[in-house]
């Protein structure tokens, strides 16, 4: 079903990198959306009304929630999709993010009502009706539900929509209330007890919680998170790939929506090559990056000393030195300023984010002090810097 869809209305459906072509799959996933959800919600409410149960009604109004959520979506590509202008020259993907942002609140808010409402029932009960038939319309929500997490899920993955991702996770929320609510309605047929209300207020948490996890998925890009570690690799590989380029460091990416990212690295190159020579792999990279990667690069070359094996030497001792302090430092940028009684050893060193304040400090005193110990002339010139990678 999932394909049959994405082949009647998305036109190229296999170029996701396609800025119209993530566009006409957000459009179709917020239509689909939209129905399914007015569906439910008609259904739901209906069902809740005969048998007088708050929390089936709960989720009812939670399904019409998501139909909004739906038309917050299908707004939010289609502003996204607007090509770059004079005032925003890296485009305006960022706004399907804002766009998550407000469908969390509307989750949230939902959430709150009928938080209040089940507490009310929970003080005030009142008498539950039961009917096979509305049990039988519950499951049958259900299954919609299951279905349109999976939909939305194998979307957003394909073509990396936070909003579609989202999207799933708040239906396998929806389909779990609904089991909740059949629950609540079942044990009251075999017991007697009536737990609508403590069952209402279980919903009315868990849709909640899922607001709040939409919220913190779509936060962490508009806030500017680390690099994906698979893509961080991917760039520095791609980079390194080309004859010419010894290494690469201090990789830097910036998200400005789906598919619209903004990176700069520095690439180490042989100082024994002619700048020009050196500055035209560079531009060749640049282009390459923007057409296979998708990604706008500005590369920062790095000299390289080659030639001098005795530099060589001494930087493979000290980051020897560094991975006896610790097996995650690493180094870049190594130069040596020569002379009879000081020899000046300057480098970057990259440290987990968790050494901060004075255990920064110590950890730069101890570096110094054992390469001082390989020579006494040594003097090191370090910059101590963070990685921009997740889980670095």
């Amino acid at each position: 079903m999932v394909d049959f869809l994405v082949h009647k209305f998305v036109k190229d459906y296999e170029n996701t990198e396609n800025a119209q072509v993530r566009t006409s799959y957000g459009v179709m996933a917020s239509v689909t959306g939209i129905f399914c959800n007015i569906l439910l919600f008609a259904g739901k409410l209906t069902v809740g009304l005969v048998l007088h149960s708050v929390s089936v009604m709960a989720d009812a109004f939670n399904n019409l929630s998501d139909a909004a959520s739906s038309v917050v979506g299908f707004v939010g590509v289609k502003m996204a999709s607007k090509p770059a202008d004079q005032d925003h020259p890296f485009g305006h993907g960022r706004i399907e993010y804002i766009a998550a942002l407000i469908v969390s609140f509307l989750v949230i808010e939902v959430g709150l009502s009928f938080l209040k409402t089940a507490i009310g029932k929970i003080r005030e009960p009142e008498e539950l009706a039961f009917h096979a038939v509305s049990i039988l319309i519950l499951l049958a929500s259900i299954g919609v539900k299951l279905w349109m997490a999976y939909f939305n899920r194998k979307l957003g993955k394909r073509i990396h929509s936070n909003v579609m991702l989202a999207a799933a996770a708040d239906a396998m929320g929806d389909a779990v209330t609904t089991s909740a609510a059949i629950f609540s309605l079942l044990f009251w047929r075999f017991t007697g007890i009536n737990i609508d209300g403590f069952v209402g207020v279980a919903v009315a948490l868990v849709v909640m919680w899922a607001g709040v996890g939409i919220a913190k998925d779509t936060l962490e890009p508009l806030i500017g998170e680390a690099v994906d570690p698979d893509l961080y690799r991917q760039i520095m590989e791609f980079v390194e790939s080309y004859d010419g380029i010894l290494g690469s460091h201090d990789l830097i990416v910036h998200n400005y929506g789906p598919t619209r990212s903004l990176a700069s690295i520095h690439a180490e190159v042989p100082n024994d090559v002619s700048i020009e020579a050196s500055h035209e792999i560079i531009d060749r990279i640049e282009r390459a990056a923007a057409k296979r990667l998708g990604i706008f690069l500005v590369i920062h070359m790095d000299p390289v000393e080659v030639r001098d094996d005795r530099v060589a030497i001494i930087r493979d001792k000290v980051t020897a030195v560094l991975k006896e302090v610790d097996e995650r430092l690493t180094l870049h940028d190594f130069r040596m300023v020569d002379g009879e009684q000081q020899i000046n050893l300057i480098f970057d060193v990259v440290v987990p984010h968790a050494y901060r304040g004075e255990e920064l400090t110590r950890l730069q005193l101890e570096i110094m002090k054992r390469v001082n110990k390989l020579d006494s002339r040594y003097q090191c010139v370090m910059t101590m810097e963070k990685a921009y990678v997740a889980g670095e």
